[in-house]
């Protein structure tokens, strides 16, 4: 028995996409979802009960930033991640890869792994595929992700080439290595750069493997959004319909329906508590900048739609006060909000497909949002 089991529901007959269930041993998830990021066992500001409130299903941690800090085998002696930050729904962690590959200077890629110095001390680690499992063995999340070279964008083909080659076989030793699949899922990820027949050779090869889920690796990493669209609409074809389809560091509006339409079932993201702790909301008029003047003396909720705690307490005047004040209530505040109105739009993405109206949703949306395609 898989750890973590996807049951496809319905597909929607205006645009395809998916409507489905993910079963994990702490609860059922329904997909699309959107996952917030915890990096550090800490949705930023936000407590777990509030993200209870705002129906987070799912959250996502990270590997290589609990390694370092507070360390995994302490995660472990506390009865593994669940319990240390009390969360008791499902958790994600994704296997550091991305992190120690965004460090360029500091690292050293071989067959066996990357050398790097940590970003917080300078001191020198080693992180191989085997390590990466262990350490997510340690922490006990749901779903963990294989070890994988991400390239950058844009790369050369042969480098993109030996990138999803060597993230092949690092995923073949992340599975031989895996001490819990009874009760943690190890997704593969697919990468290729933007090149159509590496994509169509990394799936092929990948989904060989016969993992509970794969996740869409290499996009969201400075390439424009059609290149991202185009990648999606001829990788997720190719992909097991019975298994969940998860595409990586993506969660702006507009790529969570344009990615829901492509096949994709699960997003995660840090752009809600990033943009909201420099004052920025997304509202279902498009993007607030709190913190300009035109907000001083508008006594309305941040988004007149939305029905969060919130906009249902305070005004766009408060929460610019806050700001001005440097008081973090403002940041929290605004963090709920963007979270609330992610998880709400899966919402009714998902009541959207449910309805074979997905392509129509998107249409009003869009309109609303102020975005001109």
């Amino acid at each position: 028995m898989m750890a973590v089991r996807y049951e496809l529901i319905k597909e929607c007959k205006q645009s395809g996409a998916r409507l489905g269930k993910l079963h994990t041993p702490h609860g059922v998830i329904e997909t699309p979802i959107f996952m917030p990021v915890g990096t550090q066992a800490t949705v930023k500001s936000m407590t777990p009960e509030e993200l209870k409130e705002i129906k987070a299903q799912i959250i996502l941690s990270n590997t290589y930033h609990l390694y370092l800090r507070p360390g995994h085998e302490l995660i472990k002696e506390a009865g593994g991640l669940h319990k240390f930050m009390n969360w008791d729904r499902p958790i994600l962690t994704d296997s550091g890869g991305f992190q120690v590959f965004s460090l360029n200077e500091l690292r050293e890629i071989s067959e066996e792994g990357v050398t790097f110095r940590s970003h917080l001390d300078g001191s020198k680690h080693f992180l191989s595929p085997e390590k990466a499992v262990e350490i997510q063995n340690a922490l006990g999340s749901d779903i963990m992700m294989a070890f994988d070279e991400c390239p950058p964008y844009p790369c050369s083909y042969e480098y993109a080439k030996n990138s999803l080659e060597r993230t092949i076989r690092w995923a073949k030793r992340c599975k031989e290595a895996h001490q819990r699949p009874k009760d943690q899922a190890l997704f593969g990820i697919i990468q290729g750069g933007a090149f159509k027949d590496l994509r169509q050779k990394s799936v092929s090869e990948m989904i060989e493997l016969d993992l509970p889920g794969y996740s869409i690796g290499g996009l969201s990493v400075g390439e424009p959004k059609e290149i991202m669209y185009e990648v999606l609409e001829y990788t997720t074809p190719l992909m097991p319909r019975d298994k969940p389809r998860y595409l990586m560091g993506v969660g702006s509006p507009d790529a969570l329906i344009e990615g829901v339409i492509r096949g994709i079932d699960m997003f995660d993201c840090v752009l809600q508590t990033r943009i909201a702790r420099n004052g920025t909301a997304m509202t279902s008029g498009g993007k607030v900048v709190i913190r300009n003047a035109t907000y001083e003396r508008d006594f309305s909720p941040l988004d007149p739609n939305c029905d969060c705690y919130t906009c249902k307490n305070y005004t766009r005047a408060y929460l610019r006060h806050l700001f001005k004040a440097k008081e973090i209530l403002g940041p929290r505040l605004t963090s709920y909000h963007n979270l609330y109105f992610s998880l709400k739009l899966m919402e009714n993405i998902r009541q959207a497909i449910k309805e074979d109206r997905l392509l129509d949703f998107k249409r009003e949306f869009f309109s609303a949002y102020g975005y001109t395609k």
